[in-house]
């Protein structure tokens, strides 16, 4: 599990970042959480939910326990906490693949309960023909992906910046074995896809050889029509 090897990893590496799914409340949410690890074992964490479909985001920061997992996030509409009120907390237990726990409100008061896990669900058996186009202000995306019955058939992600026109391309990549998703990589590159739900979550990593200076690939969610939208409906300034 991912989350079981989270000392060791992040005091190799000196961060790592989680990936999880799961509800809060009846809300179907992404949870991605960035951890630094501290002198005494336990964990600093930052990161953000998104609420699925309305993709309505809160950011979060704060702290995990060195032992037994028990960890605290406050909860802010930015993620510059510091002279604005939280709008809530997360508080529980992150250990062995899962975080569960209650959300509280700004007053301490229990909200909801919460309950997220790095196990996405398998696509073997996912099939889709996606063409389609994605922008945000000076930003734009285009999609073309053909996957059958989980395996790879082709893969051509572009993305372009205004009024500058540096560019992403990746294609080219190959199938290799991940679990709770897909996985194409070539040189380091890689695009990997994992089943939210609603959506079909399309993410690069390691691929700023692939682009321009100022150009990176935003993540796509792609819907059950072959729609996609971006992940983050404010995307950053390069």
């Amino acid at each position: 599990m991912l989350l079981a090897l989270l000392v060791p990893a992040v005091a190799a590496a000196q961060a790592q970042t989680l990936e999880l799914i799961g509800q809060i409340g009846s809300r179907s949410v992404l949870l991605v959480l960035h951890a630094t690890q501290r002198d005494d074992g336990g964990s600093h964490l930052t990161g953000e939910y998104v609420v699925l479909p309305t993709l309505a985001r809160r950011f979060l920061e704060g702290e995990r326990g060195p032992e037994l997992g028990a960890t605290s996030l406050r909860e802010g509409t930015s993620a510059i906490f510091f002279g604005r009120p939280p709008t809530g907390e997360l508080r529980g237990t992150l250990r062995e693949g899962s975080f569960r726990g209650v959300r509280l409100g700004p007053g301490g008061q229990e909200r909801e309960r919460f309950d997220f896990s790095d196990e996405f669900p398998p696509m073997d058996g996912w099939s889709a023909a996606v063409r389609c186009e994605a922008t945000e202000g000076r930003y734009a995306s285009q999609l073309e992906l053909a996957v059958d019955a989980g395996r790879l058939k082709s893969l051509d992600w572009r993305s372009r910046v205004a009024p500058s026109g540096h560019a992403c391309r990746v294609n080219g990549l190959e199938q290799q074995p991940e679990r709770g998703g897909l996985r194409f990589a070539a040189a380091g590159c890689a695009v990997t896809l994992r089943d939210l739900g609603e959506f079909v979550k399309v993410a690069a990593a390691g691929c700023s050889a692939q682009c321009a200076s100022e150009a990176w690939l935003e993540p796509l969610l792609v819907d059950r029509r072959g729609r996609c939208r971006l992940l983050r409906p404010e995307v950053r300034q390069p």
